[in-house]
């Protein structure tokens, strides 16, 4: 039997074991499992889903080039130092080749290797936009599980497209940086609209001034409040009761200063996260976000079962009548889409 057929042996049941008792192997055979869509990861991810909940999600996003992999390597250093335990999901690119990430993340944050305190994963987009993976967010439930008390997750730094992470992290980071134009990349994405912390890495470049004052000014602008309460997934859409003022402590955003490279400024960003986290549990806004992160689960589920049952109902040779129809003009795209879904 091939070392490959020796691991697949390991049922679901003894993976979720593994995860609950900190067994690192079977935690990294479990995340492969549920990354891959095995057939058993979804009796995974039920045997471990009571014990999730403890732990805090961290966001990362930001541009390609701003620093996010470094400050998440010294972030995750600051809360060794502070006693607790890290989980990282680190978003990369997927390769155009083998379909994998392309595990520049892990390269970066090598200085972590040997803390048993600390674990990474690298998980390629495959595809996916938003700057996440599909499966990110079990993966995160699988960390959850195991105990980690922080879980930070980085996505890939696609641009536009960051705003995904929002509906998975309990406490935004949006990263910038000097003399890259982000400020105006930020208006255009919505950027702004998601960061409950704002960190302009690479302060020691010049221009570092400009970039704050030009984030600053945006948020005066726009206010410092708690982020709405919504979920505009592609399947539902819905909001939750929003408290007034006078019932909410009011978040205020803040432009902090890093220089990742030496640590300069990263434990400011540390406080700022428990700050973050604190204020969500006073202010009741956690109650609320949970359930906007659990709408957003459910959904992703949702489609992923409707995209494998139309697949596995869908004939293929009636697909490519269809197509070959509407390169004909015979018949408009809608009706086309609208019979195939009928038989089906």
């Amino acid at each position: 039997m091939s070392h490959r057929q020796t691991r697949r042996v390991v049922s679901a049941e003894a993976l979720a074991q593994g995860v609950l008792a900190g067994n690192r192997l079977l935690m990294a055979r479990a995340i492969s499992r549920v990354e891959d869509g095995a057939d058993d990861a979804h009796a995974i991810l039920r045997a471990l889903f009571a014990h999730t909940g403890r732990a805090h999600i961290i966001g990362v996003t930001g541009a390609p080039g701003t620093g996010k992999s470094s400050l998440v390597t010294v972030l995750a250093q600051r809360y060794r130092m502070a006693g607790l335990t890290v989980g990282i999901v680190a978003v990369d690119p997927t390769s155009p080749f083998t379909g994998g990430a392309l595990l520049g993340d892990r390269v970066r944050m090598r200085t972590l290797s040997g803390d048993a305190g600390v674990f990474v994963r690298s998980m390629a987009t495959r595809g996916s936009l938003g700057g996440l993976s599909k499966t990110t967010g079990d993966v995160v439930s699988v960390l959850d599980a195991a105990g980690f008390d922080r879980i930070i997750v980085e996505t890939v730094g696609v641009g536009q497209a960051e705003v995904e992470i929002a509906g998975t992290a309990h406490t935004t980071l949006v990263v910038e940086a000097p003399g890259m134009g982000d400020e105006v990349q930020a208006i255009k994405a919505g950027i702004l609209e998601i960061a409950d912390i704002l960190v302009v890495n690479k302060a020691d470049r010049p221009g570092v001034d400009k970039t704050i004052g030009a984030l600053q000014m945006m948020l005066d602008t726009g206010g410092a409040v708690a982020r709405p309460l919504r979920h505009h997934g592609r399947l539902f859409q819905i909001e939750m009761p929003v408290a007034t003022p006078e019932q909410i402590l009011r978040w205020q955003v803040n432009v902090l200063k890093t220089v990742a490279a030496n640590g300069e400024g990263v434990e400011e960003v540390r406080q700022q996260i428990e700050a973050h986290r604190t204020w969500l549990e006073e202010s009741g806004e956690s109650k609320g976000r949970e359930q906007v992160r659990a709408a957003h689960v459910l959904e992703t589920i949702i489609q992923a079962e409707l995209e494998r049952r139309m697949r596995a109902n869908l004939s293929v040779a009636r697909f490519h009548e269809m197509v070959e129809a509407i390169g004909r003009r015979a018949i408009d795209p809608y009706t086309a889409a609208s019979e195939l879904l009928a038989a089906i």
